[in-house]
């Protein structure tokens, strides 16, 4: 605590004084105990000395000047004190510093300046330019700002009024550190990638601008070694030529070779809108080649599920249009005046309309807005049709026909607002996810189009043949995800489907389960090289020909040119496991040609045999083949009298060892299957279930992994709703290439933490 030391004359009693703030009332018995310590800068320059009797004067250091400082009660403060320094009425303090114009800080003449409490953890730090070279980068890529604002005039007088030391920056000096940033967070993720055990799926969105120049965002999308679900922006390619059929593929082959996954493709996803059968065929044909194991390049997505709902979201607002039109231009005669919005209250507040919903003017680039505002009216239409007896003016009210119509598309907008939600969450879902929700608008849409109401079905058929579409291209991609789901498995695509194909159902379940093992299959493959012995003829392999699904007729309307199908092995199995009938037992049984042969492969060869579709559906032997196979034989006479040998026992260890070697034959897949299913919460984490039984199913897990991160939607939450295609700005346009994909991409790895242990979704 300082303490005013009074300089001693022979006329004054020497007493210390403590200088007080303007605010606080004077004390005159101040303890020695309960001085408070000086806090202006003045007390630096002057000392505070008693004249008489409440009466307390500043003297100045330098010119020995003494002026009021408190009188009795009144406080003269410290201003005039300040002036007599920082303006150099100080005789003294103003020659002084003509002699020393050059003097710094620390010099007893210096302009007092204001005393700041310091800051825990700051008070010791110094100013580091480079420090602050980095942030002002970060601020301007998390914030978009353009990069010529550490040129503007009014950025560069703030910054210096924070810190006079700080040197402005170029635009070349900060393009520079945006680069270099991103160039670090790169690198950081290339590494996080390169040490994930499974494949990463891409999605393909298209960006458009002024200046016909297409801009592909790609997007990466895999499960980590936590089993935690990334969703990260990889590249943003600018193509010059987006119509070209030869443009995505450019751009993809690119990214893949920039993140160093030309092997480890999945699957790829894009938006059918901005394709065509030729692009479609170049991205398979390039998917082929570099994921040759998986399905022949067939797991291509052609669809992304955001966009097709929302093109279905506004054929529903299209073949309404008028009666839309009236509801809005009704909300905005009420919105739009304040004597309108008053009467449509007081309205409101008469009827005693139970809503609690505000009507709102929409916003035609965003479906969900119109349909809210749909939600909203409708629920006051009430207030609507009276509202013309209160205003004349009031002349474009809907007819009650035209609110039934409206209260019946709000039914189908609200199916396809929550199949969409669930890309708006805070995390991005898994592709289990997607499959309750995409059956379901299928299901829907498929009852409607056969309603008796003619405004229904006319309204619906429509958006059941685009939906059709979408269903045939994903339906079994869709299906293999959510069998992975210990909730659901096979017993949720045999339930829906039922529903969906009715007595065609049994064709379509079969399809999935024939897709599913084949899958695995080629997982199994993958660990047993060369990969090449599994493509010979006849041994149950993948097939090579053909880039479609399989086709049967029925109502799911899959043709052989699909996009997304799976062709799965549907040829009976043939007898694999007779290696293990007894020499005597095939001397006897009346086999063909062919059997034989095949009874005759070598000890190799069968162990080639062991990973087709047809020896893992014949590993499910029951025990009475093993019994009547391997055990005993009835037809021929027992040598000893008894039947029981020793201690009767030996039979039974026969019995456990046979009855234990048919279980282990069972696949991981067929394992999996027949385990019961776990109950439905809503809250289950299925990765943390997979994280969980790695170890029981090594290879299941690793094909779930890859199942489970696939994208289906190729936007991100703020575009989910959108009804417009993105453009890029002109600013944004003018940058260079890879200044442009240095700010988005390294926005979305700061923003969303891609290299932290969290589920996230990219923003584009």
């Amino acid at each position: 605590m300082e303490t005013a030391i009074i300089p001693v004359t022979p006329n004054m009693p020497v007493t210390p004084i403590t200088p007080t703030d303007n605010s606080e009332p004077l004390n005159s018995e101040v303890q020695p105990n309960k001085r408070r310590r000086k806090k202006s800068i003045v007390w630096d320059h002057f000392t505070v000395e008693t004249v008489g009797d409440g009466c307390i004067r500043a003297c100045c250091n330098q010119c020995k000047k003494s002026f009021a400082y408190i009188t009795g009660s009144k406080l003269a403060g410290t201003s005039h004190l300040k002036r007599h320094i920082a303006l150099g009425i100080c005789p003294v303090s103003r020659q002084r510093n003509q002699q020393t114009p050059d003097s710094k800080a620390g010099n007893a003449t210096e302009e007092p300046r204001k005393r700041y409490r310091a800051t825990p953890g700051f008070a010791n730090n110094l100013f580091n330019q480079e420090r602050c070279n980095h942030e002002v980068a970060k601020m301007i890529i998390m914030h978009e700002y353009p990069l010529h604002i550490v040129e503007h005039p009014g950025f560069i007088g703030f910054v210096r009024t924070l810190q006079p030391q700080f040197n402005t920056m170029s635009f070349n000096t900060i393009q520079g550190d945006c680069v270099a940033m991103y160039l670090k967070e790169k690198q950081s993720l290339i590494n996080f990638i390169s040490e994930i055990p499974g494949r990463v799926s891409l999605t393909l969105d298209l960006w458009t601008s002024n200046q016909t120049v297409g801009y592909v965002f790609i997007t990466g999308q895999f499960i980590d070694t936590e089993w935690n679900l990334h969703c990260c922006l990889l590249n943003v390619v600018m193509v010059p030529s987006p119509d070209s059929d030869s443009a995505l593929q450019q751009a993809v082959v690119s990214s893949l070779c920039d993140w160093h996954l030309e092997n480890r493709l999945f699957a790829l996803t894009l938006d059918q809108s901005f394709s065509n059968e030729n692009i479609n065929g170049n991205l398979r044909a390039l998917f082929s080649v570099r994921n040759p194991y998986m399905f022949h390049g067939q797991l291509l997505v052609g669809n992304c599920f955001a966009r097709v709902v929302s093109i279905l979201a506004q054929e529903v607002l299209w073949a309404v249009g008028e009666t839309v039109k009236k509801v809005r231009e009704s909300v905005k005669f009420v919105k739009t005046s304040d004597t309108h919005e008053e009467t449509f209250f007081h309205l409101r507040e008469q009827l005693k309309v139970p809503s609690t919903k505000d009507i709102f003017i929409d916003d035609q680039t965003k479906w969900n807005t119109t349909y809210d505002m749909l939600v909203a009216a409708c629920e006051l239409k009430q207030v609507f049709l009276c509202l013309e007896t209160s205003i004349p003016d009031y002349k474009i009210a809907p007819s009650i026909d035209d609110w039934k119509q409206v209260e019946i598309i709000c039914n189908y907008l609200k199916l396809f607002f929550d199949a969409v939600s669930i890309l708006t969450g805070p995390a991005y879902p898994t592709a289990s996810a997607f499959y309750h929700e995409v059956s379901k608008v299928q299901l829907e849409l498929s009852h409607a189009a056969m309603s008796n109401d003619p405004f229904v079905s006319n309204l619906t058929k429509p958006l059941k043949e685009k939906f059709d579409r979408y269903w045939s291209d994903c339906f079994l991609v869709l299906a293999i995800a959510v069998v992975m789901d210990p909730r659901f498995k096979m017993k949720l695509v045999e339930f829906s489907f039922s529903r969906i194909y009715g007595e065609d159902a049994g064709m379509w379940i079969k399809i999935v389960d024939d897709g599913i093992h084949e899958l695995y299959l080629e997982y199994i493959a993958q660990a047993l090289p060369p990969p090449e012995t599994f493509m010979e003829e006849g041994n149950g392999g993948i097939t090579p020909e053909g880039n479609g699904s399989i086709t049967p007729e029925g109502n799911g309307g899959i043709t052989p040119e699909g996009n997304g199908g799976i062709i799965p092995k549907t040829e009976p199995p043939e007898e694999v496991y007779c290696q293990e009938v007894s020499h005597e037992d095939v001397a006897h049984q009346e086999v063909s040609h062919e059997d034989i042969a095949h009874q005759e492969v070598s000890h190799q060869e069968a162990a080639h045999q062991e990973i087709s579709h047809q020896e893992v559906a014949h590993q499910e032997i029951n025990h009475q083949e093993l019994a009547h196979q391997e055990i005993s034989d009835p037809e021929v006479p027992s040598q000893d009298p008894l039947i029981s040998i020793g201690d009767g026992l030996s039979d039974f260890e026969v019995y456990i060892s046979e009855i234990s070697g048919s279980q282990q034959m069972k696949s991981e897949l067929d394992q999996y299957l027949e385990e019961s299913l776990l109950p439905r919460v809503q809250d289950f984490d299925i990765l943390g279930w997979w994280k969980l039984n790695k170890t029981k199913y090594p290879t299941l897990s690793r094909m779930a992994a890859d199942i489970l991160s696939i994208p289906f939607s190729t936007v991100g939450p703020d575009s989910v709703f959108d009804t417009e295609r993105k453009r890029m700005d002109n600013y944004r346009s003018s940058l260079r290439p890879v200044t442009l994909e240095a700010l988005i991409c390294a926005k979305d790895w700061l923003q969303y933490g891609a290299l932290q242990n969290a589920n996230v979704k990219p923003e584009f």
